[in-house]
């Protein structure tokens, strides 16, 4: 609870520790006795996010008008926070944001107006040969109407019908499309019931122009004059969008604040008040509650912090603890499902596998490179956040995992260096590999699977670990610890050593569905447990095979496509060949590999231990796109 004196000073001291996520409090407002004390706080919520859509349109229009060229990545530039927070640096940023949405907006109706202008081009250029003033309706004995047929109709064949009625009316064709026939009629007024008669089954439309004057021919003239004041007053209008593609940088910091201020308002939302005091509630990081305590007692508020009870687990929003190499992960975890809050954060125990899964698949040291040069050139240039952070960091990691595999077998662009070798030189290369994908098949299939077969025991460790720590030691035995029993017995049984171990582990596999359960469900428990387990840990094994599979694609298609180059004879056109071939080969294991590591870690993994459906923590914090505060 705070003093309501002290509210932007509170919100703006949360906003630059950047570790507290304000939260309404529960329950608080159904309360009638809290009810008729406080009240939702106010904010300029609505106000910002309208601020937002303006300076976005503005940057939007000065990138379009001014020529101006972004790269893939939009490079961060360093600030401080007093020029970030600057009442100078957002005033210049407010002017030229004005000027350009008031060139903008003038520049939308003139386009609106030239629209119209060309429309109105389009129905008069048919009529531009008759010369007859458009607002003509007749004389006091004849009728004048302009009217259309459709394109398929006969004028000959209506005007001999016409005359053949012997009716006072003349009808001319003024010129044609492939929809429209632009006719002329002229006729008797005592005659023009009946000739509208016979026009009808022609499908004979009037048309009119309203407001003008004139013949067609001198409207479009004017028009055309109108368009050339037009185009000009665009230009005019584009020119000061231009002028102010100085001033993006300007624009970008500006839009980087009120997204930040956007969110300091959001925040404020979840205040509660009665006009004297604050009150909300919020959840900190353990290792960061000093920081927030020394603020709150700064500004005098009465506050308390405590762990959340385990009822309130599922709210409890999470935030994961990482380090260099498990960071990166990030993005694998979030994509599937945050862990639920006090169960276990996947990434260590993902970060080697999925790290060596994906170089075991890659496997080529030209990869690896480009790999770890788009890493850490993208990294150090544009120093990306967030998911596109954590992207290039993975990137990098697989990149080296990718690099040393293919030291292992030998890949460098395929077999690009023996192939230049032979055409330069017509000597033979081979780099030393300790094993190759095409001669060694059958010896990586089975390390594959072995590879999975270790991650598999990994998280049933973990699921154990957890287990006994909740004191679920009957869950942990009769679901993990008997089924290790069991593959101890398949080793044993594989090496000849006694088969005792194997029938040990049968029989406890039988008995735990038998204690677990009840009536005939002892029975059904029996065949379903031993059905389920049997095809899940055999399937879940051969599904690392993908690791052998996709080692042995790549290399294949980048050999094809050296072999290709090779075909004529040529360097030059072998390097081509080459080039073009492996860049689709690294774009391909560049998607494959990442989806089929993905499925990996989600499918056969996390199913062992992983408790999803975790909250992500969103404190109150800066929210920049395109600086970095200092």
């Amino acid at each position: 609870m705070a003093m309501a004196d002290s509210r932007e000073a509170l919100l703006s001291g949360l906003l630059r520790l950047g570790c507290v996520e304000i939260s309404e409090p529960e329950g608080v407002l159904a309360d009638p006795v809290w009810a008729g004390l406080l009240r939702r706080e106010s904010s300029r919520l609505a106000e910002r996010r309208t601020e937002i859509t303006d300076v976005n349109a503005a940057l939007a229009a000065v990138k379009r008008y001014g020529q101006l060229k972004d790269g893939l990545f939009v490079q961060r530039h360093p600030i401080s926070e007093a020029d970030f927070l600057s009442a100078g640096s957002a005033e210049q940023a407010r002017e030229v944001c004005g000027r350009v949405s008031r060139a903008l907006q003038e520049l939308s109706g003139l386009q609106s107006e030239e629209n119209r202008m060309r429309a109105g081009q389009a129905s008069l250029r048919p009529w531009a040969s008759l010369e007859l003033p458009l607002e003509t309706e007749g004389t006091a004995h004849t009728v004048v109407r302009m009217g259309v047929l459709p394109g398929a109709a006969d004028t000959g064949a209506l005007r001999t019908a016409l005359a053949a009625e012997e009716e006072p009316a003349e009808f001319y064709e003024i010129s044609a499309d492939k929809q429209q026939r632009y006719c002329l009629l002229i006729c008797h007024r005592s005659a023009e019931e009946r000739v509208q008669e016979f026009l009808r089954p022609y499908n004979f439309s009037a048309v009119a122009f309203q407001g003008l004057t004139g013949t067609a021919a001198e409207n479009l003239d004017r028009l055309e004059r109108q368009l050339l004041e037009n185009r000009k007053a665009q230009e005019a209008a584009a020119a000061v969008i231009a002028e102010s593609s100085a001033s993006r940088d300007a624009l970008r910091l500006y839009a980087d604040r009120l997204a930040s201020e956007a969110a300091r308002e959001a925040s404020a939302e979840r205040l509660l008040t009665d006009g004297t005091v604050l009150f909300f509630e919020g959840w900190v990081p353990a290792e960061q509650l000093e920081a927030v305590r020394s603020l709150l007692e700064e500004l005098g508020c009465a506050w308390e912090a405590e762990e959340p009870a385990e009822e309130e687990y599922p709210k409890v929003p999470v935030k994961l603890k990482n380090n260099w190499l498990t960071k990166p992960l990030n993005m694998v975890t979030e994509m599937y499902s945050l862990p639920a809050y006090n169960s276990v954060d996947p990434n260590p125990a993902m970060a080697p596998f999925f790290i060596l899964f994906y170089g075991i698949m890659m496997a080529d040291m030209g990869y690896g490179l480009l790999m770890i040069l788009a890493s850490v050139i993208i990294g150090r240039k544009y120093r990306p956040k967030g998911t596109t952070g954590h992207l290039f960091g993975l990137l990098g990691l697989c990149g080296v995992s990718t690099f040393v595999m293919g030291a292992l077998t030998g890949g460098f662009f395929g077999d690009f260096l023996t192939q230049v070798v032979k055409l330069t030189t017509g000597g033979d290369f081979v780099l030393p590999a300790l094993f190759t994908p095409l001669d060694d098949t059958l010896m990586i299939l089975i390390g594959s699977m072995c590879l999975g077969f270790v991650q598999i025991i990994t998280g049933m460790v973990i699921s154990v670990v957890r287990k006994v720590r909740q004191g679920r030691l009957l869950d942990a035995f009769w679901n993990e610890v008997t089924w290790w029993i069991v593959f101890a017995g398949i080793g044993c049984m594989a090496l000849g050593v006694t088969n005792w171990v194997l029938y040990a582990g049968i029989a406890l596999a039988v008995v735990g569905p038998v204690l677990n359960n009840r009536g005939f469900g002892r029975i059904t428990g029996v065949f379903g447990s031993l059905y389920n387990n049997v095809t899940g840990y055999f399937s879940d094994i051969l599904s690392y095979s993908r690791l052998m599979a996709l080692m042995l694609a790549g290399s294949v298609i980048a050999q094809v496509f050296n072999m290709l180059g090779t075909i004529p004879g040529n360097i030059v056109f072998f390097l081509v060949v080459s080039l073009v071939g492996n860049t689709l080969n690294f774009g391909l294991n560049l998607l494959g590999c990442y989806v089929h590591d993905l499925r990996l870690q989600c499918l056969e993994y996390f199913n062992k231990f992983y408790e999803d459906g975790g909250k992500p923590f969103r404190p109150l914090e800066f929210q920049t796109k395109y600086v970095d505060i200092q």
